[in-house]
């Protein structure tokens, strides 16, 4: 891929940016105490930047602004006057990380008067936050007795003099750097740290710390051209590194990793984000004070956005602006190149998947994230590399010191710290028992999954990431029962045209080779937004604007999607299914647009699948009721118990308060369920089950139980549920299970547990 060149420089347009940035370097290298120093800095700002007041505000422990110097405003207010975050019109920038330029300031609604201050007599007012490390340290303000408009590129001097202000307030001379450190008191304790899963597994191992840190010593640049030319060989040098890093044994081969990484590399060479650094250079910054002030921006303004997908690029650009300071700088800035353990557990607050595979993965047991979610570049990279991985760990770097033993317990979503001698003997144990399941789920790989009295139950794997087929052939499933086609386009920066989705889906037909794959149209929407169309705030996103109701109303979308399917499946059976379904009349539109696509790609003599099979997700209840009508129009159905439950219960799974207050395995879940199965049957219209519900052996168990034949899970699963169908009679099984129907219990899970340890059935 060719190289984005760096754009070309041009000088400053004004002289006072570059003027202003010497003098409060001089005044920073100069003699004095830090407070006189700042005491000068104000009034060199107030004087430069014409205005009658300038303020710094320092932020505290307890998120708490200290005015700590002031040029205009009453001596007395100083360390007097002080602000929540939040509070104010400066605590209102502190608390968004963004400039506010206010030609009236009283009339903003966060407007709060400090009679102590005597500004009461000023009008206009613009204000900037200090930032440090993506962190808000402080704010600068400046006020004016006129009702002022200040321009942008005053708002950009007076970002970039707090840019090298940060030096001042982070040196520690301020205020002591340990007011600010965590004192909960956990330094020698045991300790638990939630998050979710972002890959299945166990691992423990010591805490490495992945902090990148890079001390720069010259922020204001003395020759700017000289600053360009630093640039452009750091640039090529880090591009030389990454083209290294990513052709590395086990990276090699195809997959959505690669894609991954390919992605990576673009936003390497985004010509916007490099346009933002030289644009710092010619401001009167150093190259590496460039790339800070460009990386703060970013973080700053990506800060407020919730969409985890956008929020994730953030750390891309993040690993990116390290790589060009470790170039700029001269100096490892992590862990990576230090002598790591044997077994290493990785914490970090949020990493990058070049920045992962620095580390020696040989020796990494866990990854912890602060951050994170499942469709982070980096959580794809390491699913590639069997690592167990948690995201939105909490304060896990202030609470993990280095070399703390550390078990990522990935399969409850908890990180134990400093666990007793007890809990680290029961976690090895865990380790190896693990180790041996998997040698005999291994065991049983090339056997069918057929019952004690002879029933074939089919297991098939849930699948989303190109990665993940080669899981179909290592676990021995008999097929893909659900290809998640919305993964690949999250993980892009446009929305693929059809050539496009056509080789990506053409590649999952080619590495499932002979074994069949039901593809699910896009369900996007709700919680899973594409990073390039308009966010739209919804409060109840899981049964708002997604998947099928998305598609009808962007015809031309799903007709796309359908055009790249029906190509990538010619000469081939293509099964597809449409998700959401909630009435029939759903159904039968998207079925002639199917039918639309086909007849068009027959009328271009283009290709076409020897066999189309269509079927819908039940994940609606009120689809229940039109069951006999959808049945006369479709090949297949496929239930999704996640959202069908959720649904049933009217109870959000993602809801840390009622997660746990409905079981799946209850009698009204298993009613339901035995109705639809019966209505299937009747029909003779195959029925399949593709929630997390098939891919527990105890919930397996019912449901074959309950008649169902076809089972889909997450790859880890099929061992254990091909394990525990191949210890199951089913006559007496299904016997037991009617039993439960009818019972007023919350939960069946206990009666179901017993069955299984008196009859034998490995669970």
């Amino acid at each position: 891929m060719p190289r984005t060149p760096l754009p070309p420089h041009r000088a400053p347009s004004s002289p006072v940016p570059r003027r202003l940035l010497a003098r409060v370097r001089d005044i920073m290298a100069g003699p004095g105490a830090a407070q006189e120093r700042l005491d000068k800095i104000v009034t060199v700002l107030a004087t430069e930047m014409v205005a009658e007041v300038c303020s710094v505000y320092v932020r505290r422990a307890g998120d708490v602004l200290e005015l700590f110097a002031t040029q205009g405003l009453k001596p007395s207010a100083v360390h007097r006057t002080r602000l929540r975050v939040g509070e104010g019109i400066v605590g209102d920038i502190a608390a968004h990380a963004r400039p506010l330029a206010l030609a009236d300031a009283r009339s903003h609604p966060n407007f709060a008067y400090r009679p102590e201050t005597g500004e009461e007599i000023y009008h206009s007012m613009m204000g900037v936050p200090v930032l440090r490390g993506g962190n808000v340290i402080g704010v600068i303000a400046v006020q004016n007795r006129t009702r002022r408009h200040y321009a942008d590129e005053e708002v950009e001097t007076l970002q970039t003099v707090a840019m090298v202000l940060a030096e001042l307030v982070a040196s520690g001379e301020l205020i002591s750097p340990a007011e600010l450190s965590p004192v909960d008191g956990i330094a020698l304790k045991p300790l638990r740290v939630e998050g979710i899963r972002l890959n299945a597994g166990v691992g423990m191992g010591a805490a490495v710390l992945h902090q990148p840190r890079f001390a720069i010593e010259r922020v204001v640049a003395e020759d700017s051209a000289f600053e360009h030319q630093r640039l452009r060989q750091a640039f090529e040098e880090m591009h030389g590194a990454l083209d290294s890093l990513f052709a590395a044994e086990g990276l090699r081969v195809g997959g959505e990793h690669r894609d991954v990484l390919e992605t990576y590399r673009m936003i390497a060479q985004d010509a916007g984000w490099l346009g933002r650094i030289t644009e710092a250079i010619d401001s009167g910054l150093t190259a590496e004070a460039a790339v800070q002030k460009a990386q703060n921006d970013v973080r700053a303004r990506m800060s407020q956005i919730t969409d985890p997908y956008l929020r994730e690029r953030v750390h891309d650009v993040d690993d990116l602006a390290n790589r060009l300071l470790q170039h700029l700088v001269g100096a490892d800035s992590t862990a990576a190149r230090a002598g790591l353990p044997e077994n290493v557990i990785l914490v970090a607050r949020s990493l990058g998947p070049a920045e992962l595979l620095d580390y020696d993965y040989a020796r990494l047991r866990g990854l912890v994230l602060e951050e994170g979610s499942p469709t982070a570049h980096v959580a794809i990279v390491a699913r590639a590399l069997d690592i167990p991985v948690i995201g939105q760990a909490r304060e896990a770097l202030a609470r993990i010191e280095p070399g703390n033993v550390v078990v990522v317990d990935a399969d409850n979503a908890q990180v134990l710290v400093r666990p007793g001698d007890d809990v680290q003997q029961a976690f090895l144990e865990n380790i190896k028992l693990r180790a041996a399941k998997i040698a005999a789920y291994a065991a049983v790989r090339e056997l069918p999954p057929v019952t004690l009295d002879g029933e074939r139950v089919s297991i098939n794997i849930n699948a989303g990431l190109l990665v993940d087929l080669a899981h179909l052939h290592d676990f021995g499933a008999d097929g893909v029962g659900l290809y998640c086609t919305e993964v690949p386009f999250m993980i892009r920066p446009a929305f693929p045209d059809v050539p496009t989705q056509q080789q990506i889906y053409a590649k999952v037909i080619q590495q499932a080779g002979d074994k069949p794959v039901v593809f699910r149209t896009l369900d996007v929407g709700g919680d899973k937004i594409l990073p390039y169309w308009d966010r739209s705030n919804e409060e109840n996103p899981a049964m708002g604007w997604r998947a099928i109701r998305v598609a009808l109303d962007r015809p031309a979308m799903l007709r796309q999607q359908l055009r790249a399917l029906i190509r990538a499946s010619a000469g081939r059976e293509l099964r597809l299914m449409f998700p959401m379904i909630a009435e029939v009349a759903e159904f039968v539109a998207a079925r002639a647009l199917l039918d639309r696509e086909l007849e068009r790609e027959r009328r271009r003599h283009g290709g076409v699948p020897t066999l189309v099979s269509v079927g819908a997700m039940l994940e609606v209840p009120s689809l229940i009721y039109q069951l006999p009508i959808l049945l006369r129009r479709v090949d297949f159905l496929s239930i999704g118990s996640n959202d069908l439950l959720q649904f049933l219960f009217a109870s959000d799974r993602g809801n840390p308060r009622i997660a746990d207050r409905y079981d799946v395995l209850s009698p009204p879940v298993l009613q339901c369920l035995g109705a639809i199965i019966a209505e299937c049957a009747r029909a003779n219209v195959p029925l399949s089950l593709c929630g997390e519900m098939a891919g527990r052996p105890l919930e397996a168990m019912a449901l074959v139980g309950l008649g169902l034949r076809t089972l889909s899970m997450a790859p880890p699963s099929v061992g254990p549920v091909k394990t525990m169908v191949r210890s199951v009679a089913l006559d007496p099984l299904r016997r037991y299970v009617d039993t439960l129907l009818d019972l007023p219990n919350r939960s069946v899970r206990e009666q179901l547990r017993g069955f299984a340890h008196d009859h034998g059935v490995v669970i």
